[in-house]
């Protein structure tokens, strides 16, 4: 007969009920922006309203049907952020005559049929590991897109974007997401390795030179990137996210230091060779001086996002009554000033709040996962949420240097929308796994790998050889 354990309760119940407080947050930000702006309930109003409904109700009954046991809490934080981010979008819109609102209402829909798509048809998040290495070639690839001629496109000094003919994309994005699986794959293949062999030198063990190669090519990436492309954001993320999934993977603090020094090392190389490099920290340094105000690519933005946020006070302005159109990329780049000026400290924390929720239910569905890959790739994904809100508040806030990163969710953007709403499709599979009842006996019938997380994938037994569970 079989033994299986006491199932846990699926929870959908729960998550249903904090979508539809998603949602009224979400529509209640955009009505009020009607209200003030004298535009309320027009045909815009209702088309994004309509469409966020429909569209988060479908990935809620397919989690019912597909990953009944998946985390409850995170589809109804995105959708609240994705909400608010399109009221502030179409608030910006009134204000400039844009329409970008639109676009991010067509990539949203787009997102979430990709997000369906991976929920129904990858039961499974360990058929993933299959492709370890086929991850690292598209990684390249995706790197090198914009580099290349006719495809490739500089927008405001920064070469990361590829021309689609009737959109452009910027591949980095999904670059995150596939170097996230190959760091995964590899770390949870090779930790033994790594932890066993190399030298001692007082409390630090020392990897090999061999063993070294991923952190040394993850270093050229983000130099690559740095130097090639013009991203600092994106050199900042790629090597962070390597670094934070070593450290999980080994929790050896050899690792962080040697980390850290190749960051300082590729830093200073970089500030004293690369003049766009020299610019992006003059403009944080010197950023109230006149000639770097003033200078073309200067620190006029940051400047302007600073003033934005001091008026918003501790309230706020209210939505719509506030002028962050004054702010150059207000609905992209500086789309936490916008809303900092208009919702305030307390609104601003508030959203704060929302992603500690999002990444900590990320790192809680790592806890939960069986398998030393769905813990790796869950960490890694929510550190890569993580280090892309630190980055941009901590930019937007003159804390460290304004890179250039989207705000996830918030910001205008396909290719960050489409990115992020495809890491929350991996984390909500990762945690279904984790919380999916196990068969610890012989059961009637077969049943799929994806539906007995507990069990190792034959894929597993043959890239790792043993049942070990990596432990943060």
């Amino acid at each position: 007969m079989s033994n299986i354990q006491t199932a846990p309760r699926s929870r959908r119940n729960t998550e249903l009920l904090l979508l539809l407080l998603a949602l009224v947050v979400g529509i209640g930000a955009n009505m009020l922006v009607g209200l003030d702006q004298d535009r309320a309930f027009d045909s815009d109003f209702f088309t994004q309203g309509v469409t966020l409904v429909v569209l988060v109700l479908v990935v809620h009954v397919v989690l019912r049907l597909r990953a009944k046991y998946a985390d409850p809490v995170i589809l109804p934080i995105v959708t609240a952020l994705n909400g608010i981010g399109l009221a502030m979008i179409h608030r910006l819109d009134i204000a400039t005559g844009d329409s970008a609102a639109t676009r991010q209402l067509f990539w949203t829909g787009v997102a979430i049929a990709v997000v369906v798509a991976v929920i129904w048809l990858l039961r499974d998040h360990r058929v993933l590991r299959r492709f370890t290495y086929l991850s690292l070639i598209a990684s390249a690839a995706l790197l090198i897109f914009p580099l290349l001629p006719f495809i490739g496109m500089e927008v405001n000094g920064a070469r990361i974007w590829v021309n689609l003919g009737f959109a452009t994309f910027q591949p980095g994005e999904i670059a995150k997401i596939t170097l996230a699986i190959f760091f995964a794959g590899y770390l949870s293949t090779n930790r033994d390795l790594i932890l066993l062999a190399g030298r001692k030198i007082g409390p630090l063990q020392l990897p090999r030179w061999q063993d070294m190669g991923p952190m040394l090519a993850a270093w050229l990436v983000s130099i690559g990137v740095l130097v090639f492309q013009r991203d600092l954001g994106s050199s900042i993320l790629f090597f962070g996210l390597f670094m934070a999934m070593i450290y999980v993977a080994t929790s050896r603090v050899s690792w962080v230091i040697i980390g850290l020094l190749m960051i300082a090392v590729g830093g200073f190389v970089a500030f004293q060779l690369f003049p766009h490099v020299t610019a992006r920290i003059n403009s944080w340094i010197k950023a109230f001086d006149p000639e770097v105000y003033n200078a073309i690519g200067g620190s006029h933005q940051i400047v302007q996002g600073l003033f934005g946020l001091a008026s918003g006070a501790l309230t706020g302005t209210g939505l719509g009554q506030g002028r962050p159109d004054l702010v150059t990329f207000a609905n992209s780049d500086m789309i936490i000033a916008a809303l900092g000026e208009e919702l305030g400290l307390i609104g601003l924390s508030a959203i704060v709040m929302l992603y500690v929720l999002l990444i900590s239910r990320g790192i809680r569905a790592a806890l939960g996962s069986r398998d030393a890959f769905g813990k790796l790739l869950a960490t890694g994904l929510s550190f890569t949420l993580a280090l892309q809100c630190f980055v941009v508040i901590g930019g937007v806030t003159r804390l460290i240097p304004l890179t250039g990163l989207t705000t996830p969710f918030l910001a205008a953007g396909g290719s960050s929308l489409l990115a992020n709403w495809l890491i929350v499709a991996l984390l909500l599979l990762i945690s279904d796994a984790a919380r999916r009842p196990t068969m610890t006996g012989p059961a009637n019938g077969s049943r799929s790998p994806g539906d007995r997380p507990g069990r190792r994938s034959k894929s597993d037994e043959r890239n790792t050889g043993s049942t070990e569970v990596i432990q943060p």
